[in-house]
C-alpha cells in the first residue's frame, strides 16, 4: 500500500517537472516482475524515470552513501526497494539479495556500467548484471534513458528494447569468458537503444 502510494507520488511529480516520452512501449512485459531491467546510467534520476515506466515491485542496488544522509531519507528508499551496495569490494551479498527479489516476483533494476556516466557515453559493463542474469535464468530487459538540456519539464526520452530470453544466459557461470560475453551483449542492446534514440533537447 505504502509502495503503491509512493510510486503514485513519483510517477505525478515526475510528469510535472519532466516530459517522458517512451519508446517501445509494445517491449514491456506484461509480467508484474521475475525479470532484470538493465539500462545505462546518467542521473540520479534513472531507478524512479525507469520504475515509473514499467509494472510491478522493484528491486535496486544503491551505493551504501545514501544510506546515510538521514534515517528518513535512509527509511524511504528502503521502503521503495533500494538495497545498499559497497562499491569495490568483493561482498557478493547484492546478488544475493536480487536473486530473492526475482524469486519474490519483484522486477531488479540494474545499471550494468555500475556507475553513473558523466559525458552521457557508455561505458563498459561490468559482470554483475550477467551473473545475476545466469543465476536467476530470466529476461532482461534493455533500456536507454536520454536527458535534455536542464530546465522545467526537462526532455526525457526512455526507450525500451526487445527482452532478451533467459535461453540467452543458460551458461556456465564458473566461465568468464561466457560471463563477459553476456555482459557485453546486453550493452550492445543498449547502445543499440541509444543509436536509434532521437536527439534529446
Amino acid at each position: 500500500m505504502f509502495y503503491n502510494f509512493c510510486r503514485g507520488v513519483v510517477n505525478f511529480i515526475f510528469h510535472i517537472i519532466f516530459k517522458i516520452t517512451v519508446l517501445g512501449k509494445e517491449n514491456i512485459p506484461e509480467e508484474k516482475g521475475g525479470y532484470i531491467i538493465a539500462s545505462n546510467h546518467v542521473s540520479n534520476c534513472d531507478p524512479p524515470m525507469v520504475g515509473i515506466v514499467f509494472k510491478g515491485k522493484y528491486t535496486f542496488m544503491a551505493k551504501d552513501e545514501l544510506f546515510h544522509i538521514n534515517p528518513i531519507f535512509t527509511w524511504l528508499i528502503k521502503k521503495l526497494g533500494a538495497f545498499p551496495v559497497k562499491r569495490g569490494t568483493k561482498d557478493s551479498s547484492g546478488i544475493d539479495t536480487a536473486l530473492e527479489s526475482l524469486k519474490n516476483g519483484r522486477v531488479f533494476v540494474i545499471f550494468p556500467e555500475g556507475t553513473r556516466s558523466k559525458t552521457g557515453e557508455l561505458g563498459k559493463p561490468k559482470s554483475g548484471v550477467s551473473l545475476i542474469a545466469a543465476r536467476a535464468k530470466v529476461p532482461v530487459v534493455p533500456v536507454y534513458v536520454g536527458y535534455g538540456k536542464k530546465k522545467f519539464r526537462r526532455n526525457v526520452v526512455v526507450s525500451v528494447g526487445k527482452p532478451l530470453s533467459a535461453e540467452n544466459f543458460d551458461i556456465d557461470i564458473e566461465d568468464k569468458h561466457a560471463i563477459h560475453r553476456i555482459s557485453r551483449l546486453i550493452m550492445e542492446e543498449i547502445a543499440k537503444l541509444k543509436e536509434n534514440a532521437p536527439d534529446v533537447v
